[in-house]
């Protein structure tokens, strides 16, 4: 942890992935018309959200959430500037994706086995070769039309099951997935499933992975959750640490069935409201963030976990 202090610099412009309508409307259990998530993802695009994981291809007997992914990415897919993307969690489920015309995909693979185990029924090993399935179906595609791919290290610092993670797991895992994906541009997101990592966890593990693989080409990205309070932080020491794209969900909407006391993801508003005070730029209008949060936080069934939205608007600004 020493030389942190040494490597730290302050980004002028971070990238942010709205994850609500993926991981935030899957942690509700009844479905939501699609029209109710339309006018969510409508008020996020009208903020100035231009990333967005719009859904997963799932079977719909295991999340009935998901059923309507492919309608609602028909629905915003033309809108200029705007990245739609998807998680996949195999084969099928990409070429659902790449038929539905979705041309950013995410595949997550825990780096704990066992976390592994009861969130896709399968060993690190076997989610490795579903990743090497479908980069060789990205690889089929030549030039411009070849999908984009994003890799989350699922409990790439905590396991709700086996407890700490170290960073050498996650680089041995990592590692595996770059073999498996050369000739891809990749996209690595290491997440804080259970949001129990510290900041200091946060850079230590981001400089450390960055010397092992920093030569790969990756885009670096970090998912947090604020189930102990530290998600803007985690998520501010991770882009000072070489991150350049932060995953939030409006209203702090979500939370991982399979990681046990994890509440929602870091809210977007208040990873914004950080990101305004040290002048990073991002995009998006804080504003009118409040009000897309305050509709998604209006959703029967759903978690959140904003701080931002309690606080009297008028203070705010």
């Amino acid at each position: 942890m020493s030389e942190i202090s040494s490597v730290v610099r302050k980004a002028s412009r971070v990238e942010i992935v709205e994850v609500a309508p993926r991981d935030g409307f899957q942690s509700i259990s009844n479905p939501l018309p699609t029209a109710d998530k339309a006018r969510c993802i409508e008020a996020l695009i009208h903020a100035g959200v231009r990333r967005i994981e719009i859904g997963s291809f799932v079977s719909p007997k295991a999340i009935p959430q998901m059923a309507d992914t492919a309608d609602l990415f028909r629905q915003f897919c033309d809108v200029p500037g705007l990245r739609l993307s998807a998680l996949v969690p195999n084969l099928r489920g990409a070429d659902n994706a790449l038929e539905a015309g979705v041309n950013e995909l995410v595949y997550v693979v825990s780096v704990s086995e066992t976390h592994n185990q009861k969130n896709v029924r399968q060993s690190v090993d076997a989610s490795l070769d579903g990743l090497a399935n479908i980069a060789q179906r990205v690889r089929e595609h030549a030039g411009e039309s070849r999908p984009a791919m994003r890799l989350d290290l699922g409990t790439s610092f905590d396991c709700p099951y086996d407890g700490l993670v170290s960073w050498r797991q996650v680089s041995a895992v990592l590692e595996k997935a770059l073999q498996l994906t050369q000739g891809i541009n990749l996209e690595v997101a290491f997440c804080d499933t259970t949001g129990r990592a510290t900041p200091w966890q946060v850079a230590d593990y981001f400089l450390n992975l960055q010397r092992m693989h920093g030569k790969s080409g990756i885009a670096w990205a970090f998912h947090g959750h604020d189930t102990y309070g530290m998600g803007v932080a985690n998520a501010l020491f991770a882009i000072q640490h070489g991150a350049t794209v932060l995953d939030a969900s409006a209203a702090g909407l979500g939370g991982c069935p399979f990681a046990p006391g994890a509440t929602g993801n870091t809210a977007t508003e208040d990873l914004v409201y950080a990101l305004n005070g040290a002048n990073i730029q991002c995009g998006i209008d804080l504003n009118q963030l409040l009000e897309a949060a305050d509709l998604i936080a209006s959703l029967p069934g759903g978690q959140t976990a904003s701080h931002l939205r309690h606080v009297p608007r008028q203070r705010i600004a």
